[in-house]
C-alpha cells in the first residue's frame, strides 16, 4: 500500500493528531502542548492514507550525536501493518550516526527490540508532574 509521508508540520490537523494520541492513551498533554512539541522537534513524520492521518512520530536531537524519539502513534485499527516501522525508519533516516533513545508505553518493548532498540540499564528520568513517573512505568 502506498502511503503519503510528510516530514513537516505544515497544514497538519492537530485535532486529528490529538485524537490518535487519545485513542492509544498518549494524550496526557494539552493539544497546544502537542502542537508545540512537534513544531519544535528536530524531525517529524506524519503518515497519511489518502487524506486521512493514520500515524506519526517525532525526534528531538542536538544534530550531532544524540537523539530521542517521542510520540510514535498509529491508529489502533492500523496496528500490525508496518506503519510503526515505517515511521521509525523515516525518523532514523535523518538521525544517521546518532545514538537514539526513546520512551515507550509498557507492553510494546518487543516492537522496539525488532527495530534495533535495547533496554537501558542506567537510564533515569525526572518528571515535571510526579504522577507521570508511575504512568510511564518508572519506580521511585
Amino acid at each position: 500500500m502506498a502511503y503519503r509521508i510528510q516530514e513537516t508540520c505544515q497544514g497538519i490537523d492537530w485535532d486529528a493528531v490529538y485524537a490518535i494520541m487519545d485513542s492509544v492513551r498518549m494524550a496526557s498533554h494539552s493539544l497546544e502542548q502537542v502542537r508545540l512539541a512537534f513544531e519544535n522537534s528536530y524531525r517529524v513524520v506524519f503518515v497519511f492514507d489518502g487524506g486521512e492521518l493514520i500515524g506519526f512520530g517525532r525526534a528531538v536531537s542536538d544534530g550531532a550525536y544524540e537523539a530521542a524519539i517521542y510520540d510514535i502513534a498509529v491508529r489502533p485499527e492500523r496496528h500490525a501493518g508496518g506503519l510503526g516501522t515505517l515511521i521509525l525508519d523515516t525518523l532514523h533516516a535523518g538521525l544517521e550516526g546518532m545514538d537514539t533513545i526513546l520512551f515507550a508505553m509498557p507492553g510494546v518493548e518487543d516492537f522496539y527490540r525488532k527495530n534495533g532498540y535495547a533496554k537501558m540499564l542506567t537510564g533515569m528520568a525526572k518528571f515535571a508532574r510526579p504522577q507521570r513517573m508511575r504512568e510511564k512505568g518508572f519506580t521511585d
